[in-house]
């Protein structure tokens, strides 16, 4: 396991910051999206005092690959939060309602002063890879909003037009600059919010064999060819090093490739094809 906690804020996350701050004026509301695999770790503990009193709307994204028991047990702790996922579009078509609902004051007194229909304007806000930019395109119906499965690809602000009544602000993705603890800084490491090359890839492979054999340990050990009798008590290394000779991942003398093995891991996790699977639950979690 890791000796130090995970670190990572580039330049242009304080440069975000001061962006927010700047815009939240011209905004009637914050859209806040996290990742529904770790609602507790991609929650920005800065956001709340950076925003205020702003309205604010909170959206658990990737919600096709998280765990569906969890998630909904994350929707009541955080206020019935919006679940969605924006590869498979699931409930974008709630986020209107949802943030009208929100703003239904502001938008009567618009249509008390002859304004109804007036154009309201939404920040999306976020850590990095939570999907911002795909939400805005997705409500957009357009390819706007630049976007690949990596972190820090939005480096600037841009306003976006939709059909939806909203007009959107899409942010960079901003962390912060300490992680209060280890385990925050390995979940956005293992749900790809951080760089992978600033990491070692074989301690965040072991780290998430011993997650899954925690957490899920049926899904774990049919997906890998593994018995449960195996994984009780078993490191995470070891439980690598397992997978690899299961995967056929060896160099020369029978060793393991055990950095083939992790990244594999990491892949499989992130792409849903060990099973829907939350790291943490508002029971456990680092908030």
């Amino acid at each position: 396991m890791p000796s130090q906690v995970i670190q990572w804020f580039p330049g242009h996350m304080a440069k975000t910051r001061r962006l927010i701050k700047e815009n939240l004026k011209n905004c009637d509301i914050v859209i806040e999206l996290l990742d529904a695999r770790i609602p507790a770790s991609s929650r920005n503990p800065e956001i709340k005092a950076i925003v205020g009193d702003k309205p604010m709307l909170t959206l658990l994204n990737k919600s096709s690959l998280a765990d569906p028991a969890v998630t909904a047990k994350w929707r009541r702790e955080l206020g019935n939060a919006l679940d969605i996922d924006c590869i498979t579009g699931a409930n974008l078509a709630k986020i209107k309602d949802a943030a009208r609902e929100i703003l239904k004051e502001k938008i009567e007194k618009y249509e008390s002063k002859g304004m109804a229909g007036k154009q309201l304007r939404a920040m999306i806000v976020g850590i990095p890879n939570v999907g911002k930019s795909s939400l805005v395109n997705r409500l957009s119906k357009s390819k706007k909003a630049k976007v690949e499965d990596r972190p820090g690809v939005t480096l600037n602000k841009q306003w976006i037009t939709t059909d939806i009544g909203f007009d959107l602000l899409d942010m960079p993705g901003v962390l912060w600059p300490k992680f209060e603890d280890r385990t925050t800084g390995e979940n956005l490491a293992l749900t790809g919010a951080i760089k992978d090359v600033i990491l070692d890839t074989e301690e965040l492979g072991a780290i998430l064999c011993e997650r899954l054999s925690s957490l899920y340990p049926a899904d774990f050990a049919s997906r890998y060819k593994l018995s449960a009798d195996f994984l009780a008590g078993k490191k995470g290394y070891e439980i690598l090093e397992a997978v690899g000779r299961k995967r056929g991942h060896l160099v020369s003398g029978g060793e393991t490739d055990t950095e083939r093995t992790a990244l594999m891991l990491l892949d499989e996790f992130r792409g849903c094809r060990i099973g829907r699977i939350s790291l943490e639950t508002p029971e456990v979690t680092n908030a």
